[in-house]
């Protein structure tokens, strides 16, 4: 009696079905991310779990476009980062998508580009972080239920050694538990949720959340980091946290 042909796949072998609908969600925010100004060009990267043990994460290819992203534009990576589907390389910071995904035991984790992330990264960064709170808005993220909120969004200093970096957020991570989010300097917003939806959640209530206080900030000073009345010994220093 013939032998039946031998399963090829390994125990890392893509699973087709979840894979898809996870890149087909991840794209869809991604030109919806796009369309809002938070990942131009080929900026912002995005990525979902498609199993834990042993991890695997859908997440999107280096250098693609986001306001054209398509499913088949992301890859199906392992707990290492290599590659075990699609096609394209990894973004370079897959490496931070995983130290995500296991720190906090995210479904999905998404970064983005906005404009004022990235000037409030800059202004903040001897503050080492940003507080947000009073705010209605703080609501729209997980396990919070008052205005009265005070969310802590650490910065990081920025790096293109991602192993580094990557070890840097887990230390930022266990050591601020309750954080939904973190900014790299001169670069993003990373934040994450237990499925897309939630992520996708915490990065419009973040980017919105931003976009107040920058531009309170800049409504309040001429120019940037300045304030109206205010002598420049004075001006020159960050809000206090």
């Amino acid at each position: 009696m013939p032998k039946p042909p031998r399963n090829r796949r390994s125990n890392e072998s893509p699973d087709v079905g979840i894979f898809d609908g996870l890149a087909a969600g991840l794209a869809e925010a991604g030109r919806a991310f796009y369309s809002r100004g938070w990942a131009l060009g080929t900026s912002g990267n995005f990525s979902a779990v498609v199993a834990r043990e042993p991890l695997r994460l859908a997440i999107t290819a280096s250098g693609v476009d986001k306001g054209s992203l398509t499913a088949g534009q992301f890859l199906q990576i392992n707990h290492e980062g290599k590659p075990l589907g699609g096609q394209g390389k990894p973004s370079a910071e897959a490496l931070l998508h995983i130290s995500i995904a296991r720190a906090r035991r995210a479904g999905a984790v998404l970064h983005t580009h906005s404009v004022w992330s990235t000037l409030l990264s800059q202004t903040f960064a001897a503050e080492g972080g940003i507080e947000l709170t009073g705010y209605e808005m703080l609501k729209g993220l997980e396990g919070v239920s008052t205005h009265q909120h005070r969310e802590w969004l650490p910065i990081l200093e920025n790096s293109q050694d991602m192993r580094q970096l990557g070890g840097r957020v887990e230390v930022v991570l266990d050591r601020h538990p309750h954080s939904h989010g973190f900014l790299l300097r001169g670069h993003g917003l990373y934040t994450w949720g237990r499925d897309l939806a939630e992520a996708r959640r915490h990065v419009e209530i973040l980017e919105f959340l931003l976009e107040v206080l920058g531009r309170t900030h800049t409504a309040d000073a001429r120019p940037f980091g300045r304030r109206r009345g205010r002598p420049d010994s004075e001006a020159a220093r960050p809000w206090p946290r």
